[in-house]
This record gives C-alpha cells, sequence and structure tokens, in this order.
C-alpha cells in the first residue's frame, strides 16, 4: 500500500479581543497549508515557503514535526518518517497565532496519519494542543474555528464555539516588527487591582454579546485593563495605533501578544474608515488585512486514496 499523505489546513487565530486575557480567541482567514507524507522510519524531509521560512529549522525541531512525533508518543505508535511541505501565510511573531497553528497543524496532520488505528476527540485534540502550547485560547478557534471561550477544568481544557454576528467586519493591521510571546508575558504582574479585575469581567461578558448579537456595544465592550498598558513600553507603535483607532470610535485591540492590531468593526464602512485613519498615522508601517471569522477550524484530509474526516 503506498504511504499515506494528509494534506492540512489552519487558521490564525487572535486572542484575548482586549478584555478575555487568555479566555477568548477568533479565528480568522488566513491560512497555513501542509501535506505530510509517511517515510520509512528514521527519514526527514522539510520543504517550507512563506511567512518566516528562512528562519524555521529543517529538523527534528521544526513544531509540526515535533507535535506529530508527540501525539504518536501518546498513544504508543511507533513514529514514522516524514515528508512535510508547509506554506505558511499567517505572519510570524505577530500576535496571530502562527506558534498554536503549528501545534494544531501537528496534531491534525497525526490524526489523518493515524485514522484507522487511533481515533482522537475533540477533546483529545484539544488536550494536547493545551499541553504543548501551554494555554487553549490560540488553540481552540483554530481548531474549531469561530469564536471560542476556553478555561481548564480539573480534568483538563474545555472550549465552547459561538457564531459570530455577520455585522462584524474584522481588519488586522500587521507591523513590519515582531514581538516575542514570552517577553509580552514578561511584562505583566502577577496580581493586579481587585476594581481592574471586575473591570475585565463586566467587559469579556459584553463582548460575547457584542459579537453574537450587539455589534454596536464593541467599542465599549472591547475594553482592558489586564494586559495590553503594561506591554505598552515594548510595543509602543502597537499601542499608539489601538488608542488613536478607539479615540476615533473603532474598537481596537492588541491581536494576542502584539504587535498586530485587532479592529472589530460593526460593518465593512467602518472597517475601510479605519484603513484610511490607520494610513494616516505617521510611524510604522501596517499592512492593513481586511479579513473574514472562519467559521469552520482546521482541516484534514486525506489525499492518498483514503477517507480521514476533519476535525
Amino acid at each position: 500500500m503506498s504511504a499515506r499523505t494528509v494534506a492540512v489546513r489552519v487558521p490564525a487565530t487572535s486572542a484575548n479581543l482586549g478584555p478575555g486575557f487568555d479566555t477568548l480567541g477568533l479565528a480568522l482567514s488566513v491560512y497555513d497549508d501542509l501535506t505530510v507524507t509517511e517515510l520509512p522510519a528514521g527519514e526527514l524531509e522539510i520543504d517550507i515557503t512563506g511567512s518566516g521560512a528562512d528562519d524555521i529549522p529543517r529538523d527534528e525541531s521544526h513544531l509540526v514535526v515535533r507535535t506529530i512525533r508527540h501525539v504518536f508518543d501518546e498513544y504508543g505508535v511507533p513514529h514514522p518518517g516524514l515528508r512535510l511541505v508547509a506554506h505558511n501565510v499567517i505572519p510570524h511573531g505577530r500576535g496571530m497565532g502562527s506558534s498554536g497553528a503549528a501545534v494544531v497543524a501537528g496534531i491534525l496532520a497525526a490524526k489523518g496519519l493515524l485514522e484507522g488505528r487511533v481515533e482522537l476527540s475533540e477533546a483529545d485534540l484539544l488536550r494536547i494542543a493545551t499541553q504543548i502550547e501551554g494555554h487553549p485560547d490560540n488553540v481552540a478557534p483554530a481548531l474549531f474555528g469561530g469564536l471560542t471561550i476556553a478555561w481548564m477544568t480539573p480534568e483538563g481544557p474545555a472550549h465552547k464555539k459561538l457564531l459570530v454576528h455577520r455585522g462584524v467586519s474584522p481588519v488586522v493591521f500587521v507591523p513590519d516588527f515582531t514581538m516575542s510571546t514570552s517577553l509580552a508575558r514578561s511584562l505583566q504582574p502577577t496580581q493586579v487591582p481587585r476594581e481592574d479585575a471586575v473591570f475585565n469581567v463586566s467587559r469579556s461578558a459584553l463582548l460575547i454579546a457584542a459579537l453574537i448579537q450587539s455589534p454596536e456595544l464593541l467599542l465599549s465592550a472591547t475594553e482592558d485593563k489586564l494586559h495590553q498598558d503594561y506591554r505598552a513600553q515594548a510595543m509602543p507603535a502597537t499601542i499608539e495605533l489601538v488608542r488613536a483607532l478607539r479615540a476615533e470610535g473603532f474598537p481596537a485591540v492588541v491581536s494576542g501578544a502584539g504587535p498586530s492590531v485587532l479592529v472589530l468593526a460593526d460593518g465593512p464602512g467602518a472597517r475601510a474608515a479605519a484603513v484610511d485613519l490607520a494610513a494616516d498615522i505617521p510611524g510604522a508601517t501596517w499592512d492593513a488585512r481586511m479579513l473574514a471569522v472562519d467559521f469552520k477550524g482546521a482541516t484534514v484530509r486525506n489525499i492518498s486514496g483514503d477517507s480521514t474526516p476533519g476535525a
């Protein structure tokens, strides 16, 4: 029988969405595409094009490869050799979930390669992704699409997927510089004032209502006091753009750990106006990407003749 080859597609994500720190995430219509083929044990071939291609390792340390190995180890299956061909479109180091997408791509590839021997449930996918990524806010929307609420339980991570109001029109402003997620996290205090915590609880609850039912509330709903101001010193151009957009009524937030800026406009007209405003702000160069919410999440399909369901 010929070697199995699977094709994987994973969307970009934006986590936090302002007040929903480490909890809320949104899948966006930018995708990394990969094919993974089983080879004889011990062989490894990696071909990468697109975003970050010059800086990505071509050995066993590649995150997709490490993740595939992790899943095989999880279920006690010997490692096959692998041929990985990846075309990356999700910007690296920009707060759009590139590392989470790589983890999800590896898990979905392993799911496809193991089909017929091991069956992975949605709960398994999220559990393994969270083990590797460390938190579920990016991997949940990458896996399942739409708007996701993710939380931890004694049994492991859990999620709820919600459909976003069709009036919500995202635009992401991607800068020509990067930001380290670990650096961004290091700038946050271990404790925050009680009134700030209460503030974010109220805005997070409001944000769910705004995104699924009442987009006109998005400006108030995207206010935050837990993480963005603490990280401002590391990405001043990002915070300047966020503040300029919000001053003109646009619901702008730092995308994930930054430095990209996400605007959750309440219609295509408002989105276009946000793009025009950002173009007039001096300083950093911003690539404005008018996107849709991805409602499907990551997919895997067998392209070697067998039938492999998507996640």
